[in-house]
């Protein structure tokens, strides 16, 4: 009788052990913010061919479910992948390739760093980015004086952080036809006493731009998986890479399909004629890893190289405005070819001038239509009753919180104590348009999406300057950051029914970190780390 029931015992178990579903991944004993629509929290899910199956208590997840491999998370956070929205994925990788001229202190540091590169790669075009005039004390625009001396038959192109500013020097403009004749429609040629400085601002730039190598396919493929070995570190698993070019987003398309590159990168198409061409033609390209459905345009340059467009003039610079880079009538004939195609359109606008512009454009082109999500780049300046454009439910504030935090030493100074309290104001566009996406713009800012929420939350720098925080009343709170680098992210993407959140049939991205991001303190938010990332169930 003993036996009987012994076996009895056995036979049921054997029976639930056989019920149970085969899934790839159960993981269980861990503290998740799903960020779905309740902003609920699990224990456990489970993961089956790349996508999450159930979420729930430990006990459901693991009396349902059978698993190839059971993950014990020891009670670390776990939230979805990180979506960056607006940054230069590719951009990040080429700039492994050159001198790397972020956090220089003076000019001279720039020289150092550029005579100190030549000499290791004897580059025959020495190309560099990062400086950024307004962290030294001498806040004036270089000259390419020492650039001329110390490279007079090699050139030398070294763009500003934010992407909107060059010094060159003699060789560089010789090579770009650049003469004290030449127009500069969109932008600035700088000159002194009549004479080239070397310096331009904006359009002009794509003249040397133009005539830079040619990257070979092989430093293209090694860009982009330097770059994805930077994100995935840092928790990135989505990135809306803001302008690339046909040929890079088919060396993608063909890296991701040959399983080389895992990361989801939603592709911006540049406002060149050639892609505009194919792809408004050819439609909407969309895989699981690969979306194309959007135009990345500038309207305007940038607050720091002045070249931002503004209502008024710059505080700091009389009678100077900065500047559209886009005439008035292509702008808007662009917006109703990109409408009439069916695509997103994503303009950079960081003037009050150029955000009005545009708002303008988006509200006329798109009147009538629904769920067309199209972005405003940054959003940085608003005035007057401009926010109000916000409500518009086809448009979407596309922002990058590190900005205020690396522009709040000095944007007061272009812009004054006025308009200075509707730049940056992340909180107000919230409120205006119910969410926000949130990016980092790297490699203009850092790659960390930890500064970024650190940035949103604190509106401070990381010695937590200045107290209070600056302009705090436009301040995010915790659940409103999450949100807006994951399922806000990703609705600005079309892609909110299949990523930024952890849920049933989404895909199964997402990091563990070693801290609490919602609860830890808000100074160790910056230190946070990440464990794991997991893109499709598989740790990366």
């Amino acid at each position: 009788m003993k036996f009987a029931n012994t076996l009895f015992l056995l036979l049921i178990i054997t029976s639930c052990a056989s019920d149970k579903i085969d899934v790839d991944t159960i993981i269980t004993n861990a503290n998740v913010y799903t960020v779905d629509a309740n902003f609920s929290k699990a224990e456990a899910f489970a993961v089956k061919d790349g996508k999450f199956v159930a979420v729930g208590t430990a006990v459901d997840i693991k009396n349902k479910y059978k698993p190839k491999a059971l993950i014990d998370a020891a009670g670390q956070t776990i939230v979805p992948g990180f979506i960056d929205a607006h940054c230069h994925f590719y951009g990040l990788g080429l700039n492994q390739l050159q001198v790397n001229l972020r956090d220089t202190k003076s000019y001279a540091d720039v020289i150092s760093k550029v005579v100190a590169f030549q000499k290791d790669k004897a580059s025959t075009f020495i190309i560099g980015r990062g400086w950024d005039q307004n962290d030294w004390d001498d806040k004036t625009y270089p000259t390419k004086v020492q650039l001329d001396s110390l490279f007079p038959k090699t050139p030398v192109a070294l763009t500003r952080i934010d992407g909107h500013a060059m010094i060159c020097n003699q060789a560089a403009l010789d090579l770009a036809n650049i003469t004290e004749s030449t127009l500069a429609e969109g932008g600035e040629i700088l000159k002194e006493n009549g004479k080239l400085t070397g310096v331009l601002i904006d359009n002009p730039m794509e003249l040397v731009e133009a005539i830079f190598p040619e990257p070979t396919k092989q430093q293209q493929i090694d860009a982009l998986l330097e770059a994805q070995k930077i994100c995935t570190d840092l928790g990135l698993t989505t990135v809306s890479d803001a302008g690339l070019d046909k040929q890079v987003i088919e060396l993608v398309d063909s890296l991701q399909q040959a399983g080389a590159l895992d990361m989801r990168i939603y592709a911006m198409i540049s406002n060149r004629k050639a892609n505009l061409d194919y792809y408004l033609t050819k439609g909407k390209i969309k895989t699981a890893r690969l979306n194309v459905q959007s135009v990345k345009v500038y309207a305007d340059g940038a607050l720091g190289s002045r070249g931002a467009a503004l209502k008024q003039e710059y505080t700091d610079q009389h009678d100077h405005f900065g500047a559209l880079v886009i005439g008035v009538e292509d702008y808007k004939t662009l917006a109703e070819r990109i409408a009439k195609a069916g695509y997103q359109m994503n303009t950079h606008a960081i003037g009050d001038s150029a955000n009005r512009f545009v708002l303008q454009t988006y509200e006329k082109t798109l009147v009538g239509q629904k769920n067309r999500r199209w972005r405003v780049e940054h959003a940085q300046v608003i005035t007057d009753d401009d926010f109000e454009y916000f409500k518009n439910e086809n448009i979407i504030p596309s922002i990058q919180p590190t900005h205020a935090t690396s522009d709040m030493y000095w944007a007061e100074d272009r812009l004054g104590k006025d308009r200075i309290k509707g730049a940056y104001a992340y909180k107000t566009l919230l409120e205006k348009s119910g969410r926000v996406a949130l990016g980092t713009d790297f490699p203009v800012e850092k790659v960390s999406p930890f500064l970024t929420f650190y940035a949103a939350v604190s509106r401070q720098d990381t010695k937590q300057y200045p107290e209070g925080g600056f302009n705090k009343k436009d301040g995010l709170s915790r659940e409103e950051t999450l949100k807006g680098m994951t399922t806000w992210a990703a609705y600005s993407n079309f892609e909110d029914q299949e990523k930024g959140s952890i849920e049933i049939g989404k895909f199964a991205d997402f990091i563990i970190l070693d801290k609490n991001i919602m609860t830890v303190d808000e100074k160790e938010i910056p230190n946070i780390k990440v464990n794991e990332t997991y893109i499709g169930g598989v740790a990366q």
